[in-house]
C-alpha cells in the first residue's frame, strides 16, 4: 500500500492574462490533439489545460489554469524545464500511448514517461479537481498517469502527496526558479518513507526543513496557523485564497515561520527556542561542544554529555546493566528530534522499553504514532510555545539529583528571602508608627502644659473612689487640689474605652482651642505609657458634665 497524506493546498504566481482559443472538449485523444493557443476546459469550467506565457517572456508553456479567474493562475507545468520557443507546440498522445509535448520539429519537450501501455488506446481527461488524468481507452479504464503524482509547486484541494512503495516512486513539489519561470529551483518537497512518514523540504538536495513525524492527522513538529497550501520558491509554504472582492489572491504563511525551522540550527543535543536569545543551548545534561564557535552564535557542532550515562559506565567496568541508575527529564511542547524508530506499545511501556537498551537516549509518546525511540545522536531539538509533544530525554542519576538539589536551594533560598523581607519590613513600619506617635504627641501637646502622673496621683488621693465626680464614656473623673491650692478635675480615660491615641489629642486640640465664659477650661493633659488624661478647672456648678461625661 502506498502512503498518501492528503491535504488542501494551492500555490500560484501571478502574471498577465492572455486570451487563448478554447475547444468543447475536456479530454485529449490521439486524434484529438491540441495546438496553440488551442486548450481543453474541464466538465464543469472550472479549470483548463492549454498553452501559456508569462507577460515578460516568450517561452510557451503547456499547463492547468484556473479558467474562471481573471489572472492568470496556473496550478501546473508539463514542460517547465523546456519551454516552447514559439507557438508551434502540439499536446498529443503517441503512437505508444504516451502524453507528450512537441515542437515544431516533432520534438519531445515533455512526456508522461510511463510504460506498458496500449497504442492508440489512451486518453488524457481534464477533471473539474484540475487532475489531468491518462486512462486505458476513452471510458475511463484505469489511470496510468495522473497530474497530482507529477506535480510542479502547487497543491490543490482533493490532492495527495505521499509515497507510493509499490511503484517505486513518490510524489514531490519543486519550487519555481522564479515567478515567471517555472523551471525546477532550488527546493523541493516530498513524503519521506522513513520508520515514521515525515515532510521533508530539501535545498539543493540538502535536508532544510522537516515537519516531524505524521501521526495519521497531522505533522506533530509544526506549528500550523491553516491549511497547507503552497510551496513558494524560496522553501516556504504559502496559503494563497481568491478575494472576489478585491480580485486578486491573498498569501499567508500557514507554517508559523521561526529562526529555529532551519533542520539542526543547534547541532546534536542542542535544543532551539525562539522566544529565547541565543536561540540555542543545550539540553539538560550537556555542554558545548565547541565553546569558541558558540560564543560566535555557530552551533551547528551542538553539544555533548557532561556526565556518561550509568549503563554505559557499567556495561565498560563489565557489570549488570542498573537500570534504576538513569532516569528521564522531562521536556514539554517539544518538536521531537529527526528520524525516530517506532513502536506499538502504549504509553506506560515506553520508559521501560527504553531503559532495556542502553543505546536508546530518549523516548516519546503520540497516541496516533506510538512510542518514538531515538538511539543516536538528537538533531533537530526544539521548544515550542505551544502544542508539541512531551519528550523524555535520558540522564544519570545524577544529573536528575543535581536538578533536584539545586530546586530545593531555589525554593528554600526564595522563602526565606520572603520570610526575612516581611520580618524587616514589619520591623520597620512599626519604627515608624512609633516614630509618627511620638511626633503627633509633640507637636499637639509642645504648647499645652504637660502634668507628671505622680502629681495628679497625689492630687485626688491616688485616684481614690471617694474623690470619683462621675464615669463618663471614656473613662471616670476625679476631683483634685494641686499643691497650690486649685482644684482640678482629672479625666482618666480607660483601657477598654476603646479612644486611642488619635482620638484623644482630637479631644485635647478641640477643647484648647475654646475660650469661652460659659465652658470649662483645660489645664494641661498627662500622657505617660498607657495612661492619657486630661486635666480640667473645676467648677463646682457641674457646668463640666457635658465634656467630662459625654
Amino acid at each position: 500500500m502506498g502512503k498518501t497524506i492528503s491535504c488542501s493546498v494551492l500555490l500560484t504566481l501571478i502574471s498577465c492574462f492572455s486570451l487563448q482559443f478554447c475547444t468543447a472538449l475536456d479530454t485529449i485523444t490521439p486524434s484529438k490533439p491540441i495546438k496553440d493557443p488551442e486548450s481543453i476546459i474541464s466538465h464543469s469550467g472550472v479549470f483548463r489545460l492549454g498553452f501559456f506565457s508569462f507577460a515578460n517572456s516568450s517561452n510557451r508553456y503547456v499547463g492547468i489554469l484556473y479558467h474562471q479567474i481573471p489572472l492568470q493562475t496556473i496550478v501546473w507545468v508539463a514542460n517547465r524545464n523546456k519551454p516552447l520557443k514559439d507557438s508551434s507546440g502540439i499536446l498529443n498522445i503517441s503512437d505508444d500511448g504516451k502524453l507528450v509535448v512537441l515542437n515544431g520539429k516533432a520534438e519531445i519537450l515533455w512526456s508522461s514517461n510511463v510504460t506498458n501501455l496500449v497504442p492508440n488506446a489512451t486518453t488524457a481527461k481534464l477533471l473539474d479537481s484540475g487532475n489531468l488524468v491518462l486512462n486505458n481507452g476513452e471510458d475511463g479504464g484505469s489511470s496510468l498517469w495522473e497530474s497530482f503524482q507529477d506535480p510542479s509547486n502547487a497543491f490543490i484541494e482533493t490532492m495527495e502527496i505521499g509515497t507510493y512503495v509499490e511503484k517505486g516512486r513518490k510524489v514531490e513539489l519543486k519550487s519555481w526558479k522564479s515567478i515567471d519561470d517555472p523551471s525546477d529551483g532550488n527546493f523541493s518537497f516530498a513524503i519521506e518513507p522513513f520508520n515514521i512518514p515525515e515532510g521533508i523540504i530539501r535545498k539543493n538536495n540538502q535536508l532544510y526543513f522537516r515537519t516531524g513525524p505524521w501521526n495519521g492527522n497531522i505533522f506533530i513538529g509544526v506549528i500550523l496557523t491553516g491549511y497547507l497550501d503552497g510551496f513558494y520558491m524560496a522553501g516556504k509554504f504559502v496559503e494563497r485564497r481568491w478575494d472576489a472582492g478585491k480580485g486578486d489572491w491573498v498569501n499567508s504563511y500557514p507554517i508559523l515561520q521561526t529562526d529555529c525551522n532551519d533542520y539542526g540550527k543547534c547541532g546534536p543535543f542542542g535544543i532551539c527556542d525562539s522566544t529565547k536569545r541565543p536561540i540555542c543551548s543545550c539540553l539538560k545534561g550537556f555542554k558545548p561542544r565547541n565553546i569558541e564557535g558558540w560564543s560566535k552564535g555557530n552551533w551547528s557542532s551542538g553539544c555533548l554529555r557532561t556526565t556518561p550515562l550509568q549503563c554505559q559506565r557499567d556495561s565498560n567496568n563489565g557489570s549488570e546493566t542498573g537500570q534504576g541508575d538513569d532516569g528521564f527529564l522531562r521536556l514539554k511542547m517539544m518538536k521531537v528530534p529527526a528520524f525516530p524508530d517506532r513502536s506499538s506499545l502504549i504509553n506506560r511501556d515506553c520508559k521501560d522499553q527504553c531503559l532495556k537498551n542502553c543505546s536508546c537516549v530518549a523516548y516519546a509518546y503520540d497516541d496516533g504514532i506510538g512510542c518514538m525511540f531515538w538511539g543516536g545522536d538528537l538533531i533537530d531539538v526544539q521548544k515550542f510555545s505551544s502544542h508539541g509533544v512531551d519528550l523524555y530525554i535520558r540522564l544519570p542519576s545524577s544529573e536528575l539529583d543535581k536538578g533536584k538539589s539545586n530546586k530545593v536551594i531555589v525554593v528554600t533560598t526564595a522563602i526565606a528571602g520572603i520570610v526575612i523581607i516581611t520580618i524587616s519590613a514589619l520591623f520597620l513600619w512599626c519604627r515608624m508608627a512609633k516614630q509618627r506617635e511620638e511626633k503627633l504627641v509633640g507637636v499637639e501637646l509642645q504648647q499645652l502644659p504637660l502634668f507628671n502622673f505622680e502629681v495628679l496621683a497625689t492630687a485626688t488621693d491616688n485616684f481614690h473612689d471617694t474623690k470619683k465626680l462621675g464615669q463618663g464614656g471614656f473613662g471616670p473623673v476625679y476631683r483634685g487640689t494641686l499643691d497650690d491650692g486649685k482644684e482640678i478635675a482629672v479625666k482618666r480615660l480607660s483601657k477598654a474605652s476603646g479612644q486611642g491615641l488619635e482620638e484623644f489629642m482630637n479631644e485635647v486640640v478641640v477643647i484648647s482651642k475654646l475660650q469661652h465664659r460659659n465652658l470649662v477650661r483645660l489645664f494641661g493633659c498627662c500622657v505617660e505609657g498607657e495612661e492619657k488624661m486630661l486635666v480640667y478647672e473645676y467648677m463646682p456648678n457641674k457646668s463640666l458634665d457635658a465634656f467630662l461625661f459625654g
